[in-house]
């Protein structure tokens, strides 16, 4: 894998980060890579908050993945702390490199070390290759989510 290096996003990751979520079909139709400014406003009040991590994996200087781990804690499952995984996006240049197993190790090693007692992440119904390859990270298709848009 090289010189990789995981660490918090900074705002200077900013569009890179955005041109990621945006490369894809669904992305391309909710993301706003030439709108920067809420993007900032939302990277500002998540670092302000300890239960979540903004991630990017860098390699040569360039930022080539990321995601989002929010931790949370609970009443339900004996008072049990979860975390969720969300906005997973490898650049395309690595995609098949190992990367995206890289960052959910890193999300599940993350949670364990927070004391989470269960990882849980969605996948939008299209994203087939995705679901395979969360399964073949031991995820498992065990709940039905449901949407509201407000």
């Amino acid at each position: 894998m090289g010189d990789l290096e995981i660490r918090r996003a900074v705002p200077e990751d900013v569009p890179a980060i955005v041109a990621m979520l945006a490369d894809d079909p669904l992305g391309a139709q909710r993301e706003s890579p030439d709108d920067l400014a809420p993007y900032l406003t939302a990277l500002e009040r998540l670092s302000g908050d300890p239960n979540q991590h903004v991630m990017v994996a860098v390699r040569e200087g360039r930022v080539v993945g990321t995601l989002q781990l929010t931790v949370i804690p609970g009443l339900s499952r004996k008072g049990a702390t979860r975390s969720l995984i969300e906005g997973v996006r490898v650049h395309g240049d690595e995609r098949g490199s190992g990367l995206g197993t890289r960052l959910i190790e890193w999300a599940i090693d993350e949670s364990r070390r927070q004391e989470c007692q269960l990882v849980q992440l969605t996948s939008d119904v299209t994203r087939t290759d995705a679901h395979r390859f969360y399964e073949r990270l031991g995820f498992t298709a065990s709940h039905v989510g449901f949407k509201l848009a407000l």
